[in-house]
């Protein structure tokens, strides 16, 4: 382990340790902002982790790995928020994870790569599978809010609606998964060798994933007095605070590929981490939150709706010419500015 990383880790710990601190004596307003660094600390940590989990297990399984426990700080999130009954939160963030990504991390790697290096070309065929795979689950997860906008027949039956979409997002999933495993792409990178032992690796994810679930719950227990205080809506909250903070490693990483000049890897970190979330983890939680009290349905606020799939086209129709500049990472940036003011007011 380098000094470079033992400094992070501790600097991690510190924040932790400072958003306890907040939940328990300094107030909802200061937890809810110190958690929510501390969160996307720790989503690098289980970076870096998985990271030598992939020396060992190689590019194409690591990348699953990767996939998975990276949404670790997003998962407990949403499971917190669903047991205190923010489905709205809920929505908002997943939604706002595939947004953070597909256009605000892209618009930002387009433009600070563009700015470095000029015009950047990548692999078109493979962005525009990925771009289409995320317009596809977009459509399928807003079918139920439109159904529900316009109040046809089945509006009268959204829960088993949204689990159909829901069924459907994951044999999408699972079946383009080999696809995936199969063919690198752009993404033939090679893994150094592995500097952390293996026991040494599993304590790190280990202790990660158990840091994150308990700042998860201080987060979700900040949650609503901060939006209150804030008089931000709880659509704002989960589209941007809970969305960036949970994908902080593939914002970082992704960004940093692009100014690399490594445009088809970061294209393929950014685009394929709303991928997992839309075919994965929004899912995910629609079965679980069977368990709980408050069912979470594919019913998202209309202009929710609209903004995913209208997002998920303009990132499609920017990566389909194999070509970035910076001039469309600006546009990229500023449609996202415009989404996130659209949902900052509160009632």
């Amino acid at each position: 382990m380098t000094r470079r990383e033992l400094l992070e880790i501790g600097v991690t710990l510190a924040l932790v340790a400072f958003g306890a601190v907040c939940h328990f004596a300094l107030g909802d307003v200061l937890a809810f902002f110190a958690t929510a660094v501390a969160l996307a600390a720790l989503a690098r940590i289980v970076g870096h982790a998985t990271e030598q989990l992939g020396a060992r297990l190689g590019s194409s399984a690591a990348g699953v790995v990767q996939s998975a426990l990276g949404n670790l700080p997003e998962l407990f999130i949403a499971l917190f928020a669903l047991s205190d009954g923010l489905v709205t939160v809920v929505q908002s963030a997943l939604v706002g994870s595939i947004l953070a990504n597909s256009i605000l991390v892209l618009g930002i790697a387009f433009f600070c790569g563009g700015l470095r290096n000029g015009l950047q070309r990548f692999d078109s065929t493979r962005a525009r599978l990925i771009s289409t795979l995320l317009l596809l689950a977009a459509a399928t997860m807003a079918v139920p809010s439109l159904a529900n906008a316009f109040h046809t027949p089945a509006a009268a039956h959204s829960e088993a609606l949204s689990l159909i979409c829901a069924g459907v997002l994951v044999v999408i999933f699972l079946a383009t998964l080999p696809l995936f495993l199969g063919s690198s792409g752009g993404e033939t990178e090679e893994h150094a060798p592995a500097r952390w032992s293996t026991p040494l690796t599993a304590v790190v994810l280990g202790g990660a994933g158990l840091l994150a679930a308990l700042t998860s719950d201080w987060f979700v227990t900040a949650l609503t007095p901060a939006i209150d205080t804030l008089h931000m809506s709880q659509e704002f909250a989960g589209l941007v605070i809970v969305a960036i903070a949970g994908n902080a490693v593939e914002n970082v990483v992704g960004v940093q590929l692009a100014m690399r000049n490594r445009p088809d890897f970061a294209i393929s970190v950014i685009l394929n981490s709303s991928l997992q979330v839309a075919l994965a983890l929004t899912p995910v939680i629609v079965f679980a939150s069977l368990f709980f009290a408050a069912h979470m349905t594919l019913v998202f606020p209309t202009l929710l709706a609209l903004v995913l799939v209208i997002s998920t086209i303009l990132g499609a129709l920017i990566v389909n010419d194999g070509e970035s500049t910076w001039h469309e990472g600006v546009v990229l940036v500023g449609f996202y500015v415009v989404i996130a003011a659209s949902f900052w007011w509160g009632t």
